[in-house]
C-alpha cells in the first residue's frame, strides 16, 4: 500500500511506501521539497510540521524537536513514518528555499522550474 505525502510549501505530493520514512521515500523518487541534511535525525534540516494525517516518529533528537513541539505535530522527515496520507509544511533551517508562496520555487538558492506534480 502506498501513502501520499503532500508538501504544502511547494504544493507537491509523492507516494511513500508502507513503513518508509518520508525523507527516504522522497529521495528514492528523485523528488525535492524537503531539504536533506544528515538523514539521521541530528541536524534538523528536514524539520516539518504535520498538518493532517496519522504518523509515528522514530527516535528524534531533542536538540532538533522538543517534546512540546513533537506533541504539536513537529517532526523530522527522516524520522517520520506515515500511517495515512499526510499533509505537511517544511519548517527546517532551509524551508525558505523550498517555498513557492514567495513567488518562486528555489532549491538551495537556485531558481528552479515549477515543481513536479504526480
Amino acid at each position: 500500500m502506498s501513502i501520499r505525502i503532500h508538501i504544502e510549501n511547494c504544493d507537491d505530493s509523492f507516494p511513500c511506501p508502507d513503513g518508509s520514512n518520508v525523507l527516504r521515500a522522497m529521495e528514492c523518487l528523485g523528488r525535492r521539497g524537503i531539504p536533506v541534511g544528515c538523514r539521521g535525525g541530528g541536524c534538523g534540516v528536514c524539520k516539518v510540521k504535520v498538518l493532517d494525517g496519522r504518523y509515528r516518529n522514530e527516535a528524534i533528537s531533542r536538540a532538533c524537536v522538543s517534546t512540546e513541539e513533537e506533541a504539536e505535530g513537529y517532526s523530522l522527515a527522516c524520522k517520520l513514518i506515515p500511517e495515512s496520507d499526510l499533509s505537511l509544511r517544511v519548517i527546517g533551517k532551509m524551508a525558505r528555499s523550498f517555498d513557492i508562496s514567495r513567488g518562486a520555487f528555489h532549491f538551495y538558492g537556485a531558481p528552479a522550474t515549477a515543481p513536479h506534480r504526480s
